[in-house]
């Protein structure tokens, strides 16, 4: 048998609190050849993200201890490597696409400046074949106007575009291995298939292996070769990709495939009072040069939207990424300037002055899209969570704050024992998890759920989804659900809007809205042949 080019043999990972160790991966074994995509699926909180920085070593050695074990790269073991060899290997022979683009992007150096030091480290590229190079990935990964877009910061792109900017960074540098961690979370299907072909193209070119996390069973299905499934830090099930997936063995597998979006939106009284109205909502970003920085033109996020929204009604706005989601819900909530009308329970928000906002704040509540950067890393989620019942109800007193961001934290399935830990000590999921908790808890009567299941495997996201659905029940809670998984939009709203570059481009109910696109999406691949690229509709 040919030597393996990654070998992860019954490898122990735990985390130190105090004089304890907290074990989060145990006796795992993994094997990747070149060429070669293992898929690692299993629930946020299982230890897939951990393996995979274990890999290159990138925890924290102040805070993590490794039991037993070894990593064996191409037969050179990792885990006792000195950090001048893990320097030759990190980017260069290993890359990796994190799960979170907005905390692994520097915010102070524009694209441009981030994609060619990439390229000057590793590949010793001069800055004028370096911008063609960085042109053509930009474009390969779905960047529209890639030339005008190398200037911008990272806060300047939509989440989406923030992943692609960073799966174009670890592209570059043409790895013989690439870890992927959830590296198609934040996209539509159209790029997402995109971005899949890419891979797959540039494995073929390279005989470049791939670790590949993620939660979608559909993307597994097609990509990978090989799965390896994991609970608890520990794998309960690996084999062939269809074998596993068309024959599992272990009960968790099972139920990790049989947890599909189910379920459709409430019946909604047809007496129901209007909660918000939007009229002609309009945003649009400065464009400056020069060295005073003058005005030059504007690029328009938003063009002219208007919509309305029921107490109890859910209202999906879907589309691809940078077309305007996201924007459209930090301008209702006044985060970002914008034009228009906004009218909230009969009150003008748009005429609002600050100081007046403020106590209908607690009444519109938000789970913003990267739970990462929206969660203050030197707060705990006791504190986290507690900090808008401070604000808004500062006559609890702190017997009642405690009871009730447990009970919260038990809704959304969380360990109420661990609040008193911070957000870096939980996975991607689970901290999506306690941005929705610090929403929920305020009770409020809209909230803007910004892609609040994409970083959520099947299971949590079913759980979130059913939890979502109930509390709409018992408060009238009406939400604004920003996504691009149309079947997770037809599980919970009642309406749909789909937006494209800006624009309001079709409209209709959420269960029966034909959405014609308006160029069939081809993908060569033939791989990706079965991925639901047709349930999107847009122009691919």
């Amino acid at each position: 048998m040919p030597q393996p080019l990654l070998a992860i043999n019954h490898l122990s990972v735990a985390f130190r609190q105090g004089e304890a160790l907290h074990s989060v991966v145990n006796d795992v074994s993994l094997q990747i050849a070149a060429g070669e995509t293992l898929a690692l699926v299993g629930e946020s909180g299982s230890g897939k993200s951990v393996t995979a920085l274990s890999v290159m070593r990138l925890l924290h050695a102040s805070s993590v201890t490794y039991p037993s074990g070894e990593i064996l790269f191409a037969g050179q073991d990792l885990l006792h490597a000195s950090e001048q060899t893990l320097r030759g290997i990190r980017g260069n022979q290993i890359a990796m696409i994190f799960q979170e683009p907005m905390v692994s992007l520097n915010p102070l150096h524009t694209v441009e400046k981030q994609l060619y030091e990439v390229l000057s480290l590793h590949r010793g590229m001069r800055r004028e074949a370096a911008r063609a190079e960085m042109l053509s990935c930009l474009d390969r990964v779905g960047i529209r106007q890639a030339a005008s877009r190398l200037s911008d910061f990272p806060h300047q792109l939509s989440g989406g575009e923030r992943q692609r900017v960073m799966i174009a960074m670890a592209l570059l540098t043409q790895p013989a291995l690439l870890i992927a961690d959830e590296p198609t979370t934040a996209l539509d299907v159209t790029v997402q298939a995109q971005i899949l072909t890419l891979l797959r193209e540039l494995q073929r070119e390279l005989n470049m292996g791939m670790l590949f996390i993620t939660h979608n069973l559909n993307i597994v299905r097609q990509l990978a070769d090989n799965v390896s499934v994991m609970r608890n830090g520990r794998v309960v099930e690996q084999n062939r990709c269809q074998h596993l997936l068309n024959q599992p063995q272990h009960p968790y597998t099972q139920q990790l495939l049989a947890a599909e979006p189910e379920g459709c939106a409430l019946p909604l009284p047809p007496d129901a009072p209007e909660i918000l109205k939007v009229n002609n909502l309009h945003v649009g970003f400065p464009l400056r040069r020069g060295v005073l920085k003058r005005q030059i033109g504007e690029k328009v996020a938003l063009n002219n939207l208007s919509f309305s929204l029921k107490r109890g009604e859910s209202l999906g706005l879907v589309g691809e990424s940078g077309s305007g989601k996201s924007t459209t819900g930090l301008a209702l909530l006044r985060l970002i300037k914008a034009q228009g009308e906004i009218w909230f329970d009969g009150q003008p928000l748009h005429q609002m002055p600050r100081r007046q906002l403020l106590p209908l704040r607690r009444r519109i509540q938000v789970v913003f899209q990267d739970p990462n950067s929206s969660l203050n890393p030197r707060m705990t989620v006791q504190q986290i969570i507690a900090e808008g019942l401070a604000v808004h109800h500062p006559q609890l007193s702190a017997t009642a704050l405690q009871a009730r961001v447990k009970a919260v934290m038990e809704e959304v399935g969380l360990d109420a024992d661990s609040r008193h830990r911070y957000p870096a000590e939980f996975s991607g999921g689970q901290r999506q998890r306690i941005a929705i908790a610090r929403a929920l808890v305020l009770e409020p009567e809209l909230i803007v759920l910004d892609e609040p299941t994409s970083s959520l495997d099947r299971s949590v996201q079913k759980q979130i989804l059913t939890l979502l659905r109930r509390l709409q029940q018992q408060h009238q809670l009406s939400y604004l659900f920003i996504s691009h998984d149309l079947d997770v939009v037809r599980t919970l709203c009642h309406q749909l809007i789909v937006l494209r570059q800006g624009k309001w481009w079709n409209r209709g109910n959420a269960k029966s809205c034909s959405l014609r696109p308006l160029r069939p999406i081809r993908v060569s691949c033939s791989p990706l042949r079965n991925l639901k690229s047709e349930s999107v509709e847009t122009e691919a």
